[in-house]
């Protein structure tokens, strides 16, 4: 009887883990657009544009992800440090704030990651 129940049980458990790292991935995506409404568009402007309410009140202009030659010279782990450490602790300008609370979550960034290169024009 275990023999005929051990398949199934390994389908019920691959089921499960299925389930389980979908929901993760859709609790990532949701943290990541709620981090991009709440601290990105600010600055950098819900297109990506650099144009952001808060921009007008900056010395150094947010950079606008809308770039292709800034996209097409960076790499995604580059990005994610500046999420991460701010811009002070990679030589940028340090208006741009630090998201350590991200550190930990390399889910999140990498969702952030892909709403950035998606603004690409």
């Amino acid at each position: 009887m275990l023999r005929r129940l051990a398949p199934l049980s390994l389908l019920l458990l691959s089921t499960a883990l299925g389930a389980c790292a979908k929901k993760d991935k859709l609790d990532a995506t949701v943290e990541a657009s709620q981090v991009w409404q709440e601290r990105c568009v600010t600055c950098h402007g819900s297109t990506g544009a650099g144009d952001g309410p808060a921009a007008r009140g900056l010395k150094a202009r947010p950079r606008s992800f809308q770039d292709p030659a800034w996209q097409a010279s960076v790499t995604n782990e580059r990005i994610k440090q500046v999420i991460v450490k701010g811009g002070s602790a990679v030589g940028l300008d340090g208006a741009m704030a630090p998201n350590p609370d991200l550190a930990d979550k390399p889910e999140v960034q990498d969702e952030l990651v892909k709403k950035i290169r998606a603004l690409v024009k």
